[in-house]
This record gives structure tokens, sequence and C-alpha cells, in this order.
């Protein structure tokens, strides 16, 4: 019997983390798949490990992992598939196929021109818009968000936009700051590229609070949320591994 195994990143703030089961239970009507259950990466529950049992106990034998991140970094490439590892080690009888995180998309490129749309500031002439992602050590999560970046740019004419990071990886959203302060864009609009509500996105009104040009006209939008394009995206990931496009080949 095949089941679904959805995987969130997770978040030390309850809301956060009651967000993410929202939405995973509303891809759960698809009906293809008798077993579906969800997890957590780390910070909130249940674990990989303890919906992986579950899926087993409700009679699975082949498992399809969706990683329900945005971007390819370390989470994908490696947390995951260590854990899965290791719980192929433990069932050999189970198979593991492990798909693909959302990624570079039409639809995230939809979804931002969406948010930019619904801004109090697109009627300006002068616009930049700042792309704020969460960051990573991984060069892919900078060329993924610079090539979304671009590709948002490249449907809304007139409109600057900038990729910046709340973490490890340059520029900084401190440094988006200051590039905008700088710059002759009297008006910016400050888009989260965050699933969800969380400690990030206080931090991000904080910096704009003490840091922003009291001259210009600073604009936070809402984080991305858990769009219903993003269900469409998780439901083409389903199917391809669903057809054995796996993403990491997790070997027992």
């Amino acid at each position: 019997m095949e089941a679904v195994l959805y995987i969130c990143h997770g978040s030390r703030i309850k809301e956060a983390s009651d967000q993410a089961i929202s939405f995973i239970k509303r891809c759960m009507e698809n009906e293809e798949f008798p077993i579906q259950e969800y997890s957590f990466l780390e910070l909130s529950e249940p674990t990989i490990e303890q919906a992986f049992f579950q899926c087993i106990k409700k009679g699975a034998t082949v498992i399809h992992v969706i990683p329900v991140l945005l971007l390819t970094a370390a989470h994908a490439k490696i947390d995951i598939p260590e854990v899965l590892g290791k719980l192929s080690e433990e069932y050999p009888e189970i198979e593991i196929r492990y798909g693909r995180p959302i990624g570079v998309h039409k639809k995230m490129i939809e979804i931002v021109v969406e948010k930019i749309k619904k801004s109090s500031l697109l009627d300006k002439k002068d616009l930049l818009v700042l792309l704020v992602g969460r960051g990573s050590s991984d060069p892919e999560v900078k060329q993924d968000l610079g090539d979304i970046a671009a590709l948002v740019e490249a449907q809304l004419p007139g409109i600057s936009v900038k990729d910046c990071y709340l973490t490890a990886a340059e520029p900084s959203f401190i440094e988006g700051i200051e590039y905008a302060n700088s710059s002759s864009y009297q008006n910016i609009l400050v888009i989260p590229y965050l699933l969800f509500t969380g400690i990030l996105m206080k931090s991000m009104k904080k910096t704009i609070k003490e840091l922003a040009d009291s001259d210009k006209i600073y604009e936070l939008a809402p984080y991305l949320g858990y769009h219903p394009f993003i269900a469409d995206i998780l439901n083409e990931r389903l199917k391809e591994v669903a057809k054995e496009d796996v993403y990491v080949s997790i070997k027992h």
C-alpha cells in the first residue's frame, strides 16, 4: 500500500505550526493515496520518525516523501535524507521515494507578482521590491531566489526586484534596507519569502522600524502563506515521485 508523508520545517511559534497542519490537511484531500501523514523536521511534532511509523502502522509498503520547503538547501539535500536513510535501515522492507522541494516554479513567480499587485505602492513609478529569503550557506538558495527575483522583475516592467537574506547569505536584509535607503527609490515594498508567520517576521518589522529612512515609504507585505498554488506544486511533486522521479535516492 502506498502512503504520502509531508515534511514541513517546524516552528517554535504554535500559530506557524498550526498553519502548516491546516494547509497539509487540505493537500491530503487527494484521495489517490489512502495513507497520508504530516510531520516536522524540527521544533514541532509529529516528528518525521513518528509520522513514518504511523504510515507503516496503517499498512504502507511504499512511502512517498514530500518536503514542504520553499528552496533547495541543506534541509532538503542533507537533513531530511539523513533521517530517511536511518529509517530505511530500520525498515528495509519499506520503499522510500523522496521528492523535490518547491524550488523555482512559475506558480511561485505568480504568487510574488500577486503580492506586488496587492500593494498600496503598486501605482508608484519608483518602486523597489526587496524579496527577503530565510537564507542559507548553500549557494543554491541564493541562486534560486535570485532567479525568482529576476523572473518577477521581468513580468513587471519599471519595478526593480532585489533579493536579500535574513541569515547566512548576502546581501543581508540589513544591507537590503541600506541599499534602499541610499537608492533613488522612494517606495520600498518588502516581501518576506516565507511560508508562515514566526520569529523572522517579528525581526523584519523591528529592522524596518529601526533602519528605514523616514523620508521614504516602506511597506512590509504579508508572508507568502500556504497559497493554493503551493498545493498545486506539491501535487506536481507527488506525481513526479509516484513515477519514481526521485530527488535523492534513499538506500538502506
